[in-house]
């Protein structure tokens, strides 16, 4: 340093972050197996290889940890949109989306709906992680089509993030078809942009 000194050494060992990676992917697999009612502390810590004291180190207790599981999950960031053309946008911005959930297990999205039904706490983690990732999701498409003079509706944004996820889901995982590029166009011209662009 320049006056001399030397710097203080620093406290306690690093974080590893490869424990962090089982602990989070150990609670994935242990949840999509028995379920968020069924899912301990001790299953999880057993699963990672690491002791129990590890993962309370990390997560004050189960909401925490499933959260941070699912956000470890989490979609990616959107691809970038054609600024001004809101089919352009919608349909760019669905086709990732659709992509993204199809990567999700089913038995992982069941086990978080029943998680979130039956403990506050997750669901309050939940809906923090799901409207930061809606946000990601529509913020630039929209800001693009309504700089460019597009006429939305009031809430659009919203309205999009709460429908198209809805669709994708049902269509996939209960369904049980394909969302391919007609069923997509399908979604955009026929369901969002009716609903979204103002008359």
């Amino acid at each position: 340093m320049q006056d001399g000194r030397t710097p203080a050494p620093a406290r306690g060992r690093p974080r590893d972050t490869g424990r962090d990676i089982a602990i989070l992917e150990a609670t994935l697999l242990v949840l999509t197996e028995v379920g968020c009612d069924q899912l301990t502390i001790d299953a999880v810590a057993a699963r990672a290889g690491v002791g129990k004291p590890t993962v309370y180190r990390r997560y004050p207790g189960k909401a925490a940890l499933v959260a941070a599981a699912a956000e470890h999950r989490a979609p990616r960031t959107p691809p970038a949109t054609p600024s001004g053309d809101l089919r352009a946008a919608l349909l760019t911005t669905v086709q990732w989306l659709a992509g993204q959930i199809a990567e999700q297990e089913i038995g992982l999205l069941g086990a978080l709906f029943t998680g979130m039904r039956n403990d506050p706490g997750l669901a309050a983690e939940m809906r923090r992680i799901l409207r930061r990732d809606e946000a990601a999701m529509t913020e630039e498409p929209f800001r693009g089509v309504i700089e460019s003079g597009e006429r939305l509706v009031p809430g659009a944004a919203a309205l999009f993030a709460e429908i198209a996820p809805a669709v994708i889901v049902h269509r996939l995982n209960f369904a049980g078809l394909p969302c391919d590029r007609p069923f997509l166009e399908h979604l955009v011209d026929d369901v969002l942009l009716p609903l979204l662009r103002r008359r």
